[in-house]
């Protein structure tokens, strides 16, 4: 009857991708020079991404530098123009419409 309330919680797919990250760099801090997983870590933002927006893969940029007592994850990502998405779906509306009456 109370299921709902003693029933664990999900964790949200932000949190989980934060928690990971600091993981990843936790590790990353005490080996070498590559950043081998740069492309891996890549693919699944990516992937978080577009399950919530239409976005490029060319779109996301991501750098890691580092020093002597510190590390650094630079992700850059260049979000879709809200307005041309609204065009472009309007514009396609209107193909739509124009084919039905023909």
């Amino acid at each position: 009857m109370f299921g709902f309330i003693f029933r664990p919680r999900k964790t949200k797919s932000a949190q989980t991708a934060k928690d990971r990250l600091q993981i990843l760099l936790a590790h990353e801090r005490g080996s070498g020079p590559a950043p081998d997983f740069l492309p891996e870590l890549q693919r699944e933002i990516l992937e978080v991404i577009r399950r919530h927006m239409k976005i490029d893969k060319d779109a996301v940029e991501i750098k890691m530098d580092r020093g002597d007592e510190w590390s650094s994850l630079e992700i850059n990502i260049e979000f879709p123009n809200k307005e041309k998405d609204d065009s472009d779906k309007e514009a396609d509306k209107d193909e739509g419409e124009d084919k039905a009456k023909a």
